[in-house]
């Protein structure tokens, strides 16, 4: 697994100049590299002979990053759709790579649920009109990949959560929140992070099956994502 253990220096490198950038505030430097980081992951992936589909997810978070830093509500809305299909492209590999659920997965899918649910009810007051549904809809998505995250692998697994954390952060901002010093720093810090232990950890997990570890995907129809929007369903019923 020795292949595994750290990105293409491309992809580091880029997310350190753009980390880097956006702690000294150079905005063009910051706005440049953005769109490439996700590609550079992507090609990191297919390199390690990775599935097509977990680059597919990776283009369409660099689709995403780039429609948010063009600003507007419309090009909000699209950079979450683009988002949204990567997720649908993640919650597909983890049914295709994941373990299967059981108990602890049920009891992590109620935990999700509510915290869904908690957290939108918070910010819901302080977000535009406009866009309270389309977050609202979207965090669910992205908290079932989070569940599902864990199927797979650890480090999958905390990669959904920082994705979680990351998107939280932008969702608080949109809402008029108090925010950190440097803010979009630590968006960008949580997002590179989740992505790219996402992307390592379904490529661990598709290697394991490739290699008959015997870690097959469990049934699709018993798996986590379901006990979780079973779970939310009910966290929103009076």
């Amino acid at each position: 697994m020795r292949a595994f253990r750290r990105p293409r220096p491309a992809f580091a490198a880029a997310a350190g100049v753009h980390l880097g950038a956006l702690l000294t505030g150079s905005q063009p430097v910051a706005r440049a590299t953005k769109p490439v980081l996700m590609p550079l992951l992507a090609e990191y992936v297919l390199h390690r002979g990775g599935p097509r589909l977990l680059a597919l997810a990776l283009l369409f978070g660099c689709a995403g990053d780039a429609l948010l830093q063009t600003g507007g509500d419309l090009a909000f809305l699209l950079g979450m759709g683009s988002f949204a299909a990567g997720h649908a492209c993640y919650l597909a590999l983890f049914a295709r790579h994941g373990g299967p659920g059981g108990a602890r997965a049920r009891r992590l899918a109620a935990g999700y649920a509510t915290a869904w649910a908690g957290t939108v009810a918070l910010l819901w007051p302080g977000l535009p009109a406009e866009l309270r549904l389309p977050v609202a809809l979207y965090s669910l998505l992205l908290t079932a990949t989070a569940l599902g995250a864990v199927r797979t692998r650890p480090r999958a697994a905390l990669g959904g959560a920082l994705f979680l954390l990351s998107d939280t952060l932008i969702a608080s901002g949109l809402a008029g929140w108090p925010q950190p010093p440097a803010p979009q720093f630590w968006i960008m810090l949580t997002y590179l992070g989740a992505q790219y232990l996402l992307a390592d950890g379904v490529l661990r997990a598709a290697a394991d099956n490739t290699e008959g570890t015997g870690r097959r995907p469990g049934p699709l129809r018993t798996s986590a994502v379901r006990h979780f929007f079973t779970a939310a369903r009910a966290s929103t019923m009076p």
